[in-house]
């Protein structure tokens, strides 16, 4: 049974005929810093639910209010109603994503989701229909005798890893089948799925939306994939950034479209332009380069994101872009070369245990500030970029990425345009909860920068 499709009218009554088996509903929403929270209610409840909202305490939320101002109401929406399959709990189960209120029955400024969907709304208005999709890696790992955490798959074959579907060997594909067929279940439609390139490492591409859309199957794809690790094989389905020093990391390349309104037109294509890709399109990655370090505390939020974001690997730290390249920050996919509706970016640096709704709000919002100020991203660097000498690098202009979240948290202070887009309060709130974590994190520092500490583990591996 799929969800509900987003944008017809399909009401109440349907939503209740389609639950009318269930036995209890999860009501879920996401935190400032992008973490799935939520209560479970009985089926019976259900309608006065989505009538009223139902009430929780807004000041033990991270981001939340203050306790002299606890009363907060989460009520669901509609269009997100979804059936969670059998053996995630072994009951019949539906859920819905929810909106965050306060009591006087105002959206609460601090929901991530009503901050990507302010943004979504500024953007039609603007005349701009913005498009969003993501590729999210994950290991599965199993906890060890000695308190670490190795692949479900043996490490040494690393290399041999990507597209394995040797039977007997790819021990992960039939875990990737059941996510699939779950994702399906939950209304989510998959595009292909395949192992990546570290041991027991896994990726699931879903068809693209708008952001709001795409940051809510993003949020419910993490969700199924650890429950189904956890409830049907015993394993730890982990978003870590870097689980382990000298391995390949966990990404979230997310993918930027841009559209008129009206019309329907790509406003990214131009098949005379560069990569096929429109002058419009060129100022809206000109603007990206142009934030890409205060991006990073948001797109990159973790003390473990930086020891991703190194050399020699697929994670880029360079700030540049160009066609095909992997090597670029800002990648222009051109598989099939010419075809308009497939212009589109791929900015790589972002990692899953980023908040999608806060994610694509900034990002977005960097692009057209790229459009609205005409900044020119420079010449396309079609070469590996990581084979260049600091001299080259200097010569081009190509500027790094922060080396640490601290760094990233300091320039996204500074930055006008980030903190806009999520609005002052949340940009604060933000920054603080940020700085805590680093403060946190210095007291385990290792003197190699790069080494993935016995701390970070134990703090981002479930996360």
């Amino acid at each position: 049974m799929l969800g509900l499709k987003r944008g017809t009218n399909q009401n109440v009554e349907l939503c209740f005929k389609l639950m009318k088996n269930a036995e209890h509903v999860l009501l879920h929403f996401t935190d400032l810093l992008g973490y799935f929270r939520g209560r479970t209610i009985p089926a019976e409840a259900a309608e006065k639910a989505i009538a009223e909202g139902v009430g929780f305490d807004g000041s033990s939320l991270v981001g939340g209010v203050g306790i002299e101002e606890s009363d907060m109401i989460m009520k669901p929406d509609i269009a997100t109603f979804t059936v969670c399959p059998y053996y995630f709990y072994d009951k019949s189960v539906v859920s819905f994503i929810c909106n965050l209120y306060t009591p006087e029955g105002r959206r609460f400024i601090g929901d991530p989701r009503y901050v990507c969907q302010k943004s979504l709304e500024k953007m039609r208005a603007e005349g701009y229909e913005p498009t969003a999709a993501a590729e999210l890696e994950f290991y599965l790992v199993q906890k060890a005798p000695d308190g670490s955490f190795q692949p479900v798959e043996n490490h040494l074959l690393d290399k041999q890893r990507y597209f394995d579907i040797a039977p007997g060997r790819d021990m992960t594909e039939n875990f990737r089948l059941d996510l699939t067929n779950a994702l399906f279940t939950m209304g989510i439609e998959v595009e292909r799925e395949h192992h990546e390139v570290g041991a027991a490492q896994n990726e699931i591409t879903f068809k693209y939306s708008d952001p709001v859309a795409t940051s809510d199957n993003i949020m419910r794809y993490k969700f199924a994939a650890k429950a189904i690790a956890d409830r049907k094989y015993g394993w730890i389905a982990t978003f870590m950034p870097k689980p382990w020093f000298g391995k390949p990391g966990n990404g979230m390349h997310i993918h930027l479209g841009l559209f008129d309104v009206k019309t329907g037109k790509n406003l990214f294509y131009d098949k005379n332009g560069y990569a096929h890709l429109s002058q419009k399109c060129r100022y809206f990655i000109g603007g990206i380069l142009e934030h890409a370090r205060a991006l990073c505390a948001v797109v990159a939020p973790t003390v473990n994101s930086y020891k991703r974001l190194v050399p020699g690997y697929e994670a880029p730290v360079y700030i540049t872009w160009s066609k095909k390249n992997r090597s670029a920050l800002i990648r222009v996919p051109e598989y099939f070369p010419g075809k308009e509706n497939e212009a589109r970016i791929e900015f790589r640096c972002p990692d899953p245990l980023c908040n999608p709704y806060l994610a694509y709000t900034a990002v977005f919002e960097a692009g057209l500030d790229g459009i609205k100020k005409k900044i020119e991203p420079g010449d396309p660097v079609d070469v590996n970029v990581y084979h260049l000498n600091e001299a080259k690098l200097k010569e081009l202009g190509i500027k790094v990425l922060p080396s640490s979240l601290k760094e990233a948290l300091e320039e996204w202070a500074s930055d006008d345009v980030c903190v806009r887009a999520l609005g002052r309060e949340n940009a604060e709130k933000y920054l603080e909860l940020k700085m805590q974590e680093w403060r946190e994190y210095e007291a385990h520092m290792p003197e190699n920068k790069n080494e993935v500490t016995w701390w970070e583990q134990q703090k981002y591996i479930y996360a």
